[in-house]
């Protein structure tokens, strides 16, 4: 353990030391700080940017609404950064072929290398963040983490529904 994960424990509330809330926050907090840098340098302001980018290489051409639904990213956010992203001419709106009322995002080959860049820089702020752990541990988290998010997911849905 590293001086500064010590003391950060030291000085955390002793309830809180042996709850996995805590030691998750901490390594997201971790995480967002090496990644905050990496994702501003490449100009995306907003981290869920990236997740657009990634969205449209991984699946396509698809509408504003169903980029938003996937990435849990609100509506309002969604055209900023849609706004930014065509702006920049990473990606550009273009009208449904099969339904001309919808628009679909497709990603530019600008936005493709800019993806291909930043997803490079991001393995890096993984490694950084997580290079104490090795290849099998890092596997695990990931697997573990991955049993959780689909909870996470419903318990966010069932609060959104609650404070309608």
């Amino acid at each position: 353990m590293r001086d500064d994960d010590q003391r950060c424990d030291d000085t955390a509330p002793a309830s809180f030391r042996d709850m996995t809330f805590w030691r998750l926050r901490r390594a997201n907090r971790l995480v967002e700080q090496a990644i905050h840098a990496r994702l501003e340098s490449a100009g995306l302001r907003r981290p869920y940017v990236y997740g657009i980018l990634a969205t449209l290489a991984d699946a396509g051409p698809a509408s504003q609404a169903e980029i938003g639904r996937r990435l849990g990213v609100d509506p309002s956010d969604m055209v900023a950064a849609l706004n930014e992203l065509e702006s920049e001419g990473r990606a550009r709106r273009e009208r449904d072929p099969d339904d001309r009322r919808r628009n679909l995002v497709v990603l530019t080959d600008v936005g493709r290398e800019v993806l291909t860049e930043v997803t490079a820089e991001l393995r890096i702020a993984e490694d950084e963040a997580l290079g104490a752990l090795d290849p099998d541990e890092r596997a695990t988290l990931r697997d573990l983490l991955g049993k959780c998010a689909p909870r996470a997911g419903a318990l966010r849905a069932r609060e959104h529904k609650s404070a309608r």
